[in-house]
């Protein structure tokens, strides 16, 4: 199994779920372009981001993998469904349909790259600092996790720039495949969260003919942090993980 964070994540963030799955697959936790410890790149789309994962296959012989993706990697995990279906056995999407998505992230991203870090020598001075625009102290905790202290002061490790003028491209979800996925799919929404909605199950059934729609309870759009005991019973019932590994 393949994992694909979503923005602003990174793959260690789904340690806990792998862990959770690592009784019946080998999971692999994938960082995408200019996130955690991947390359930094001009160009950031699906189709990008999607060849990206089909190189790591090539280059660890994998021809086929289940694909796990969140966010935007899940809108990923589908282009390189549709687009190459022949690497994907099976589809788990967690939190995004495959449509625009509703939130705009360029006022956050603008906070960030306002901050000076040069001037900080403290995580906690950071943190201070971007609650003056971000109020949300869990969601200020996620982002800073991709704050680095390096020898000449904080570096952000992803490459905030980029993903900025980047952003049209990373909200839509353009395809001009008009054949669908046909293998096993489920979408994993949160019930408190509007990235998929129920006026999605048709965009969904025409290009994922054999998708299910799995709803958790009290979750918003990081099901799998916020729920994750009921997610991954979700996950290992859709993957037919028979054996319990005690989660």
């Amino acid at each position: 199994m393949l994992v694909l964070h979503g923005l602003f994540g990174a793959g260690s963030n789904w340690r806990t779920i792998a862990r959770g799955l690592d009784d019946c697959r080998s999971v692999y936790l994938l960082d995408a372009r200019n996130h955690g410890t991947s390359p930094h790149a001009a160009t950031m789309n699906y189709r990008a981001m999607a060849a990206d994962v089909e190189a790591f296959m090539d280059a660890n012989e994998i021809e086929s993998a289940d694909i796990l993706g969140h966010s935007m990697g899940g809108k990923t995990a589908m282009h390189l469904a549709l687009h190459r279906p022949r690497r994907v056995s099976r589809l788990l999407i967690v939190d995004i349909a495959p449509a625009p998505s509703p939130s705009d992230h360029l006022p956050l991203i603008d906070a960030l790259l306002a901050l000076p870090l040069e001037q900080f020598k403290r995580r906690a001075d950071v943190d201070q600092a971007l609650a003056q625009s971000v109020a949300d102290a869990g969601l200020r905790a996620f982002l800073l996790q991709n704050l680095n202290n390096t020898q000449s002061g904080f570096q952000w490790r992803i490459n905030f720039a980029v993903l900025r003028e980047c952003m049209p491209a990373l909200l839509a979800f353009d395809t001009d495949q008009t054949t669908p996925f046909t293998g096993q799919t489920v979408f994993i929404r949160g019930a408190h969260s509007e990235y998929v909605a129920d006026h999605h199950a048709g965009r969904i059934g025409e290009l994922f003919p054999a998708a299910a729609i799995h709803t958790v309870p009290d979750a918003g759009h990081w099901v799998h942090a916020e729920q994750a005991t009921l997610f991954l019973q979700a996950a290992r019932a859709f993957l037919q993980c028979t054996e319990s590994n005690g989660n």
